[in-house]
């Protein structure tokens, strides 16, 4: 059977099963990451390979890759950018298409005016060390058509929720047992040698790549045996550097079949009493409808905020549902919650923030800046 002929949508049932486990199941480093999703989900690893291969050609699956907690890797936001109607198409297609550290780029909008509503477009930021965010920004500024930024750090982070397809058939309410984990935001320093490996660990696979022996070929590349070079992601792993491998889906947009994963993107803000963050964000962060929980410090523009989420889902009164099962779980527990919104997603891009120190410095200079200039 061809690629073309292997099923590739995710309603077909060996699909399923294996995005069950590809999505968000697979923790940390494997040296065999395929054959860890087969023992996950009861498919021959082959037939596992075969079959994420087809779906991604198909773009059912946007990427394949190992994921960081870059949060260790580099400093990092979400931005916030106040942009002129007639310029929003257009600095969106330039942060996403020439700015290789801005990953997700949303256009958003509220359902009534509210504190912040006049901020469209989004994005997450990374820069690493020894580069400034803030000389990021104002660059973006003099190249795009934005006039104002919010950058919004993450303070502390939350544990993640699940995959797309396992959540759509989570209830509202459905949590887990214990409360979310708090993750910390400190960067860490790298070696040259493991930042070789990491490079050659992080980039999306391409289709041929997809296959039993992933990373014999990625330990050659940064010059290491397969043995050291899994050694060295073991190491990084146990440093909480190394996330999840994971197959990620095309969700925002149709896929070949003309069927969607999930319609509506929406980030959740709340204003918890100062001293409650923690304890907040961990009540959000263990709800299986959410896919990011986070401590960010929204400032006068978004109404004094300090917690932040996403969530995603096909039908909106759904998505909304969630929601009042957090905000009732919240009352619950007794934490107050003074002030909330919600920021609907519309036209969406996503793609992996560059961390690299050795890329910025290279970018610098493409885009005719002195890297030293750009330095905190």
């Amino acid at each position: 059977m061809t690629t073309t002929q292997v099923p590739a949508h995710v309603d077909d049932p060996v699909n399923a099963a294996i995005l069950a486990v590809s999505e968000d199941r697979i923790e940390g480093f494997h040296r065999y990451p395929l054959h860890a999703i087969a023992e996950g989900s009861g498919v021959e690893v082959d037939t596992v390979a075969a079959r994420i291969r087809a779906m991604l050609e198909a773009g059912t699956i946007r990427r394949v890759r190992q994921t960081l907690l870059s949060t260790s890797l580099a400093p990092g936001a979400l931005v916030a950018w106040q942009v002129p109607g007639e310029q929003l198409d257009a600095t969106f297609d330039w942060m996403f298409g020439e700015d290789p550290f801005t990953g997700h780029v949303v256009i958003r909008s509220t359902d009534r005016d509210t504190p912040g509503s006049d901020y469209r477009l989004w994005t997450t930021l990374k820069v690493p060390r020894p580069y400034d965010m803030d000389a990021h920004c104002q660059h973006l500024l003099a190249r795009t058509g934005a006039t104002a930024y919010k950058l919004l750090p993450a303070r502390k982070l939350f544990a993640l929720g699940v995959g797309h397809v396992r959540r759509r058939d989570i209830e509202p309410g459905a949590k887990t047992d214990e409360p979310g984990r708090v993750l910390d935001t400190e960067v860490v320093d790298l070696t040259e040698r493991e930042w070789r490996v990491l490079t050659a660990l992080k980039r999306e696979l391409t289709v041929d790549e997809v296959r039993p022996d992933v990373w014999e070929l990625r330990a050659a590349e940064a010059e290491e045996t397969f043995a050291d070079f899994c050694a060295v992601a073991e190491d990084l792993a146990a440093r909480d550097i190394v996330g999840r491998f994971s197959t990620f889906l095309e969700h925002a947009k149709r896929h070949a079949d003309g069927t969607r994963v999930t319609r509506y993107n929406a980030l959740f803000h709340w204003r918890v009493p100062a001293g409650e963050e923690i304890r907040a964000g961990r009540e959000v962060g263990r709800h299986h409808c959410m896919t990011h929980a986070y401590w960010r410090e929204g400032g006068p523009e978004f109404a004094n905020v300090n917690i932040m989420g996403v969530s995603h889902g096909t039908d909106k009164q759904r998505v909304l549902a969630h929601k009042a099962a957090i905000d009732a779980h919240l009352a619950d527990v007794g934490i107050p919650v003074d002030y909330t919104n919600v920021f609907w997603g519309g036209r969406s891009e996503i793609k992996p923030s560059e961390i690299s120190p050795f890329a910025y410095r290279d970018w610098c200079r493409a885009q005719g800046l002195d890297p030293q200039a750009m330095t905190a």
